[in-house]
């Protein structure tokens, strides 16, 4: 191990990152991830974030049953060395369609949508509501959906049209809790985010 992270430090920062965030060992609930030049760890989320994770991703496996995609949770997203685990990713069913290139996750490349359900604390809604959206932009993930209990009653942000050399998401929209929030395109295209997801 020592010796991959030191050859990895005679070439780039982001190799140095990902040798590092590969051999780490965490304890039980936590996760780690590679966001904006930084290995970041976190706690997996509290009861309401699984209730919320395991409502999502049961509609959304009813909505695109015919379509060839799913919705996935619990895997990670690779583009360019870095590595982001999204509650729930909507991507195409058999998940050996579109590996990363050293078994660690799928490739971004085929990810057709990426939801985020933010966590309470300062530092946890910066990375969820900020962070992880530009990473996911600048990989090109064309939908990004997140779901925030923190935003004043809570609301879904949906993001579209992803640019990738500003790291931002042209089209942006903030349905609050109690009106549907609609995914626009892709496979889980007509996709209403409603009161009965997100009730407490």
């Amino acid at each position: 191990m020592a010796d991959e992270l030191d050859s990895a430090s005679d070439s780039d920062p982001d190799e140095v990152l990902w040798q590092a965030w590969k051999a780490m060992e965490l304890p039980e609930g936590y996760r780690a991830e590679i966001i904006e030049g930084a290995i970041e760890m976190s706690l997996t989320g509290c009861r309401r974030h699984a209730v919320l994770v395991n409502r999502l991703r049961r509609a959304v496996d009813t909505h695109v049953a015919h379509s060839g995609s799913a919705a996935h949770s619990g895997v990670n997203v690779i583009h360019r060395r870095k590595a982001w685990l999204p509650d729930l990713v909507v991507a195409p069913l058999d998940l050996d369609e579109i590996p990363d290139e050293e078994g660690f996750g799928v490739d971004a490349a085929g990810v057709e949508l990426v939801i985020e359900i933010t966590s309470p604390g300062h530092r946890d809604l910066q990375r969820d509501r900020i962070r992880k959206r530009r990473e996911y932009a600048r990989a090109g993930i064309p939908v990004c959906v997140i779901v925030d209990d923190f935003d004043d009653d809570g609301a879904v942000l949906v993001l579209t049209s992803p640019d990738r050399k500003k790291g931002k998401y042209a089209d942006e929209h903030r349905v609050p809790y109690g009106t549907d929030a609609v995914v626009p395109e892709g496979p889980a295209k007509g996709f209403a985010i409603g009161k009965e997801i997100v009730a407490s």
